[in-house]
């Protein structure tokens, strides 16, 4: 299960980077990071994360529900996901569908406590 998660939350922080196409070089590092934090990967194995994602198709919904089941009553986790996400966010310009896509994934990740 950790390995869905990781990779469900590789494609959350990677779907900013390539939705608003930002500097995938500039971005690499601040990834790699969160990931390495979190989930202990190594350089090399974020940035495999990070570009197989780039290149593929991916149903955010299905990953965001992944992550939902493994931290439903989990508001600490989330929150946490939530500030990793505003640091990818942050790192570049930030627009209003910026805004718009960070609300409607907090409302996803908070859904089940509704």
């Amino acid at each position: 299960m950790e390995t869905k998660i990781k990779q469900s939350v590789a494609v959350l922080l990677a779907h900013i980077i390539k939705k608003d196409k930002r500097d995938v070089a500039k971005e690499a590092p601040l990834f790699c990071s969160l990931l390495g934090a979190d989930f202990g990967c190594s350089h090399e194995e974020a940035i495999s994360l990070l570009e197989n994602t780039l290149k593929s198709d991916y149903d955010l919904e299905e990953h965001l529900d992944i992550i939902n089941q493994a931290c439903c009553n989990d508001k600490l986790s989330k929150m946490h996901l939530l500030e990793q996400l505003n640091h990818i966010i942050y790192s570049d310009e930030i627009t209003p569908q910026d805004y718009e896509e960070f609300e409607y994934i907090k409302n996803r990740l908070f859904a089940c406590e509704k």
